[in-house]
C-alpha cells in the first residue's frame, strides 16, 4: 500500500529471510517418526512509516521476533502439516497479533527429505534427500483474503528420443539444423495457484496439500514422458510446456493457473574428425556433449477465464 510522502509515493515491507527449522513429529508409541525441514521467507506489509520518516521504531515487528515465531509456531504444531499450511498459520498469525501488519506473506521451501526403503520395507525414522523442492506462498491479509501459491523447484526430466525442432525462423542468422530426433532435456520450475480466496475456504484434510503436490508432479512428468511402451512426441519445449500445463488444469479444479518455466538443457550431437585422420567419432544418436550453458529460456503461464493471476 503506498503512502505519499513529501509529495512522493512511498511503499516498504520487512521481514526475516532464510529461517531455516526442522521439526519431527512422532507416532503415539515413540517407533514412527515424520519430518520436514522447511526454509521460511516472511514479509510484512505494516504501518510503520515513522521508522523511515521518523526514527520512530515504535511500530516495528523486530526480524528477529519474526525469527523467533517460526519456531514457537512449529513448536506448537502438535500433528505433521503441510509447507502451505504452515505458511498460511504464520500469515494469520502476524495478521491477527499485530494491529499494525495488514499484509503477510510467508515462502516456504522445503527440503527434498523422503523416507528410506531397506529390504522392501519402509524405514522408521530413516530418510535421504531427493532432488526437486516444494515450496509454498501464502499471502495472508488481515480481513482473512488468501491466495495461496504452491510449486516444484529442481524438477529434472530427459527423454532420449520422441524429441524434435522442425519449421522454426531460418535467417542469415541461423545455423541450427531441423531435426525429428534428439534429446529432450529440462529441470522444471512449476508454481500453481489455488482458487481459495479466504483463510477459512481452504480444505481441512490433513495433509490435502502435499497430497496435491505429489499428483501435480506426476501429471507434469506423465505428460511430458507420455505412455510407457512408446512416449509422446514433442515437436518443440514450447509445446510440451503447454500440454504439460494444461493437463494440469484439466485434472485439478481448485487450481486456477500454472507457471512453467523449462529451459531446454541440451545434449549436444558428438561428431570428432581431423585432417590427418578423418572421422574418429561419428554421430549416431548415441553419443552426446551434455551442456547447461547457454540454453533455451521458455516459460508460459496458463490461466483458467476467471483467474485473477
Amino acid at each position: 500500500m503506498a503512502k505519499e510522502m513529501d509529495g512522493f509515493n512511498f511503499e516498504q515491507r520487512h521481514g526475516k529471510a532464510r529461517v531455516r527449522v526442522g521439526r519431527v513429529w512422532r507416532s503415539k508409541d515413540g517407533r514412527r517418526h515424520s519430518m520436514v525441514e522447511w526454509n521460511v521467507n516472511i514479509s510484512l506489509l505494516s504501518n510503520c512509516t515513522g521508522a523511515y520518516v521518523r526514527d520512530d521504531n515504535s511500530d516495528i515487528v523486530a526480524t528477529d521476533t519474526m525469527k523467533n515465531t517460526v519456531y514457537v509456531k512449529a513448536k506448537e504444531c502438535s500433528e505433521q502439516l503441510s509447507a502451505e499450511e504452515f505458511a498460511i498459520l504464520l500469515g494469520k498469525h502476524f495478521t491477527s497479533f499485530y494491529p499494525q501488519v495488514f499484509t503477510a506473506i510467508v515462502k516456504v521451501v522445503e527440503k527434498p527429505w523422503e523416507r528410506v526403503s531397506v529390504n522392501g520395507q519402509a524405514h522408521v525414522h530413516g530418510f535421504k534427500l531427493a532432488s526437486e523442492k516444494h515450496t509454498a506462498e501464502a499471502i495472508v491479509q488481515k480481513s482473512g483474503i488468501l491466495q495461496l501459491t504452491s510449486g516444484i523447484e529442481g524438477l529434472s526430466l530427459l527423454k532420449t528420443t520422441k524429441s524434435g525442432f522442425e519449421g522454426f525462423i531460418r535467417d542469415k542468422y541461423t545455423a541450427l539444423p531441423e531435426t525429428r530426433e534428439r534429446m529432450l532435456a529440462t529441470e522444471v520450475t512449476a508454481s500453481w495457484r489455488y482458487s481459495y480466496e479466504s483463510v477459512s475456504s481452504i480444505p481441512q484434510k490433513p495433509l490435502y496439500f502435499n497430497e496435491c503436490y505429489l499428483n501435480v508432479k506426476k501429471v507434469l512428468a506423465d505428460t511430458f514422458f507420455g505412455p510407457p511402451d512408446g512416449g509422446v512426441y514433442s515437436a518443440s519445449v514450447q509445446s510440451t510446456l503447454f500440454h504439460m500445463a494444461k493437463a494440469v488444469l484439466s485434472r485439478f479444479m481448485d487450481i486456477s493457473s500454472v507457471q512453467l518455466k523449462m529451459p531446454n538443457i541440451h545434449f549436444l550431437p558428438v561428431n570428432i574428425s581431423s585432417k590427418d585422420i578423418g572421422v574418429i567419432v561419428k554421430f549416431n544418436d548415441d553419443v552426446y556433449l551434455p551442456t547447461d550453458e547457454p540454453h533455451g529460456s521458455i516459460e508460459a503461464t496458463l490461466s483458467r477465464f476467471w483467474s485473477k493471476m
